[in-house]
């Protein structure tokens, strides 16, 4: 599996933000030398995590999501910090949904040592994580097996999600816009997460600033609808306001 170093995750961070960012800013920006930089975009391109341009580098195509095994190499630490102080917030003996996606499956793995908790959840990897504490009960949706995350979707998830009222609803997403729209690229895992929001008393959001101002084609939610947001950096000013405007929480594990 390829690598990607931390300047490369603060590189692709910088052109999500922007858009588009030449070979010579971010040379500038790095102190490195233009042929670092270029080695740099080659290797994120490769990965399809950027697209290379003439002179710079931009966003692949917002219709499509990074395969998940480059998900999981991408801000591993810090999808750390954010599970850590996630876990913090719930309590003992609660119930919950666990959502797909690594930053999620990082949540999974901080609760280990929480006691008496009901998880809830469509994610086979969060399932084979949870199941090792004896004290948990953990219950697998029904529906469709993806083979390359293992994650479970489809109407069938859906009409079992509805059965419950949880807790709490723990969720990842690729991208949050500046008017505070969550969106996806995935129509059906989509759908199973607002049932998931439908169904829990308070939901969290767990997502690394990579995904503030990132581009996706499906919308999943807006920010009015999550009780807090657990993430690594402080949000950028426009996204800041309308997350206060929607009194939604804001917690940043530094």
């Amino acid at each position: 599996m390829k690598t990607v170093s931390p300047r490369q995750q603060e590189l692709l961070t910088q052109v999500q933000r922007e858009g588009f960012a030449s070979v010579e800013a971010l040379a500038k920006h790095f102190g490195v030398t233009h042929q670092t930089i270029r080695r740099d975009i080659n290797h994120l391109s490769e990965l399809k995590l950027l697209k290379r341009y003439h002179g710079g580098a931009g966003l692949p195509s917002s219709i499509e999501n990074f395969a998940y095994n480059t998900r999981q190499t991408l801000f591993s630490e810090e999808k750390r910090r954010i599970a850590k102080l996630a876990a913090q917030h719930i309590p003992d003996h609660s119930s919950l949904f666990i959502d797909l996606g690594t930053t999620t499956e990082e949540v999974a793995k901080a609760l280990q040592r929480h006691k008496g908790l009901r998880v809830i959840t469509n994610n086979l990897n969060v399932a084979a994580v949870m199941c090792a504490n004896p004290d948990f009960e953990v219950i697998v949706t029904g529906g469709v097996v993806r083979s390359r995350d293992r994650g479970v979707i489809g109407e069938a998830t859906i009409d079992f999600i509805h059965q419950f009222k949880v807790d709490y609803g723990v969720i990842g997403i690729s991208g949050i816009e500046s008017d505070g729209t969550l969106r996806d690229f995935d129509y059906h895992e989509v759908r199973v997460a607002e049932a998931i929001i439908a169904h829990s008393r308070q939901v969290f959001l767990v997502a690394d600033h990579s995904k503030f101002g990132r581009r996706a084609l499906v919308r999943l939610a807006h920010v009015s609808q999550i009780a807090a947001l657990f993430t690594d950096r402080p949000l950028p000013a426009d996204i800041a306001t309308v997350f206060a405007d929607a009194k939604t929480a804001v917690n940043v594990a530094e």
